[in-house]
């Protein structure tokens, strides 16, 4: 199969590459807008940037009118959100929390997750969640225009909430402890189980493990 992203329209292109670009982390945003309505909203184009200092980024898409969801809406006019993360045990109120409320809808409220306040930002925490990132933003980086076009929210994570249960002996946080759920293609999504992890030791100049020369 070969494809010309150009030649495709846009749910296309998101139907192609979606299971290929996986598992996406889940970033469930917490905001306040300037009139002080909150939205909750999960966002699995996530990811975490450089560490001086510590930066984050996500990526609300327009809607099929092109205007803009809630979360990006609050973050430019207060410049302030805290991301949660998602375990196995939250997704399917986080999956809810995703269905297009109309605006004003608070989603801690109809899905029933429940506010801890943040120490550094205005938005709440989602007390559900074992671990949380107050953040301030960065940069707002609008990339295209009119439908289903995206926007990058670069933040900087001011601090960290981390619930003393996920903690490894070392004292940092126990990916398989967290149990973080996942995003994969169509309605796929996945988990992260002791089972399914691996480690290989960050390797210095030379031939991978186990390979001797040709």
């Amino acid at each position: 199969m070969f494809a010309i992203l150009e030649d495709l329209q846009p749910q296309d292109r998101h139907a192609l590459l979606t299971p290929l670009i996986t598992p996406r982390p889940i970033a469930f945003v917490s905001t306040r807008g300037a009139d002080g309505i909150g939205n909750l909203a999960p966002f699995s184009f996530f990811a975490m940037g450089g560490q001086s200092p510590q930066s984050v980024a996500f990526c609300p898409v327009a809607d099929r009118n092109g205007n803009p969801k809630d979360t990006l809406r609050n973050v430019r006019a207060t410049g302030e959100f805290v991301i949660n993360i998602v375990t196995r045990a939250m997704a399917e109120r986080v999956n809810q929390a995703s269905a297009p409320y109309p605006h004003g809808v608070d989603e801690f409220d109809v899905v029933g997750f429940t506010r801890v306040p943040s120490v550094m930002v205005q938005p709440p925490r989602v007390a559900e969640s074992p671990a949380s990132l107050e953040c301030r933003v960065f940069q707002v980086i609008p990339h295209g225009s009119g439908p289903l076009h995206g926007t990058w929210v670069i933040g900087e994570v001011l601090a960290a909430h981390i619930d003393d249960g996920i903690l490894a002996a070392d004292g940092l946080p126990d990916t398989a402890k967290l149990d973080p759920a996942a995003r994969l293609g169509r309605t796929e999504w996945s988990h992260v189980t002791t089972d399914s992890i691996f480690s290989l030791v960050r390797p210095t100049v030379g031939r991978p493990s186990g390979q001797t020369p040709g």
